[in-house]
Parts: C-alpha cells; sequence; structure tokens
C-alpha cells in the first residue's frame, strides 16, 4: 500500500487500513510544513494549515506543532511528538503537579497540558472553519503528539461538542491523565479512540503508574509484530522481555527502538499483509 497513494476520504470507523494511514500522518508531523503540505495534498487533500506555537516557560522542546488538512469529506489533524530521551525530561519535574483537566474533569501532567494549551485554540478555530461541509475530523499522533491529540479529542467533546472527533489514533502515546479523566474521556468518546503500543515501546510506560492513567482501547503489537485488540493478560510480561535492556531509555534499548514511528509503520503494514 503506497504511502503517497489517495486515501479513502469516506471511511467512518476503524480500520487498520486507515491507522496505517493515519500513522503515516503521524509521521508526517515531523516534517517540514512544506514537506507536511505535499504529503497532504498527495494524499488528497486540498487545504492545508502548519501550526506552530511558542512556549512562554522552560521545555525541553521549544514550541509545539501541528498540521491540519481538508478534503471535501475529511478534515485531519497531526500533532507532532518528540524523542524518548525529551519525553524523560518532560517528565523529569515531579515537583509539578498535575493540572486540572477539560472541562474540570480530573487531571492532567502539567507538560502535556501546557504543550496542547498553547495551540489549542489554532486548532479548534482552524478545525472548525475547516469543518464546512460535514466532513468527519480524525486526531492522530506519535509519543508526545499521541499526548496531545487524546487531550484535543477530550477538550473538544467537553468544550466545543460541534467538533468532536470521529477518530483518535495514537501510537507510543504516554499516560496523559489521571484515572477520572481517562474515565471520561473512555465514555464520551467510547469506540473511537485506538491507542497502539509496539510490544517494549518505553514511553507509554510513562509517566508512573498510579498517578497517571492510560485511556483504554489498546491496540497492542507483540514481540513477533502481531497485532492484539487488547494487552495479553497472561504472557506479556514474557513477550516483553525480548530485547530489554536495563536502561529503556539507551539509544540501542528494545524500549527506544519499539518506540521509533517507522516501527509502528513497518509493523502496521506487516499486519495489512
Amino acid at each position: 500500500m503506497p504511502a503517497t497513494a489517495p486515501w479513502d476520504h469516506s471511511v467512518s470507523g476503524y480500520s487498520l487500513a486507515h491507522a496505517y494511514r493515519l500513522a503515516h500522518a503521524a509521521r508526517a508531523a515531523y516534517k517540514t510544513p512544506g514537506q507536511a503540505e505535499q504529503l497532504s495534498r498527495d494524499w488528497g487533500f486540498d487545504r492545508f494549515r502548519h501550526l506552530s506555537s511558542p512556549h512562554t516557560m522552560p521545555f525541553p522542546i521549544d514550541d509545539t506543532q501541528a498540521y491540519i488538512a481538508a478534503s471535501d469529506r475529511m478534515v485531519l489533524v497531526a500533532f507532532r511528538g518528540t524523542e524518548p530521551a525529551q519525553i524523560r525530561d518532560w517528565l523529569s519535574d515531579a515537583n509539578t503537579p498535575p493540572v486540572p483537566g477539560p472541562a474540570g474533569k480530573g487531571f492532567v501532567h502539567y507538560g502535556f497540558h501546557r504543550a496542547h494549551d498553547v495551540v489549542h485554540a489554532d486548532v479548534r478555530d482552524t478545525v472548525a472553519e475547516f469543518k464546512d461541509n460535514g466532513q468527519s475530523v480524525w486526531f492522530t499522533g506519535h509519543s508526545l503528539g499521541g499526548a496531545l491529540a487524546m487531550l484535543s479529542g477530550a477538550r473538544m467533546h467537553f468544550e466545543a461538542p460541534n467538533l468532536v472527533p470521529d477518530g483518535v489514533y495514537t501510537y507510543g502515546q504516554p499516560r496523559t491523565c489521571d484515572r477520572m479523566l481517562a474515565t471520561a474521556y473512555d465514555t464520551a468518546l467510547k469506540g473511537r479512540t485506538f491507542r497502539f503500543v509496539n510490544n517494549n515501546d518505553i514511553v507509554p510506560q510513562v509517566p508512573p503508574a498510579p498517578m497517571f492513567h492510560h485511556v483504554d482501547a489498546v491496540r497492542y503489537f507483540d514481540a513477533s509484530g502481531r497485532l492484539h485488540d487488547r494487552m495479553p493478560a497472561l504472557g506479556t510480561l514474557a513477550d516483553k522481555v525480548k530485547g530489554a535492556t536495563a536502561d529503556p531509555f539507551a539509544p540501542a534499548s528494545d524500549g527506544v527502538r519499539d518506540h521509533f514511528i517507522d516501527n509502528y509503520i513497518g509493523v502496521l503494514e506487516k499486519n495489512l499483509g
């Protein structure tokens, strides 16, 4: 399935092919605005806007970036992620307490909240502008971008219900919020969110539980690259120890290697056959 082939812009629910496409969209968020726009046009989108908002406080990355593309059938929002070592830096300030979540529902990790908050208004307003023909709306992101996609979906539901996404697909997403917000999110976007985890990927294992939680609807790739629609209850530990190292953030470790967006795309393609 060529990455540059036109998308099915009429898709309305979950499919593995759509997950594969949205993983490519998440990867495009790492590219320059011009490159991301060209890819979007190759995929059949005729409108494009790149968003970049600098942080006003010191952060491990300088700004939050996303792009929004639209056709007459679909609106796509993709958030840029960050490297695993930078995720570690984001999580290093244990003295920064979580902040209230969207509509006061639970709490969100401060760093993820701050990264999303600086672009939220622009994302909301651009989606509202581009959604002029009843288009479906899809959010995606890898790593930090997955956390931002999840938070954006939550804020749309609680604050702009006419812009609620039809689907949120994330890859290697860190734990983003507390149990209360995760539960509210799972109820609000049930059947619309799909959180992909590639075997030993270290980033979905941080920040630590039980303070922080994942949203449900996990899709798990085992050590052989096979896709499961849930995290296996038995045998998971044996599956994960393959390739594990003492330092999960070491550059050569399986935990970091499994996190790369290209590896997510690779195992998705493998499962497409």
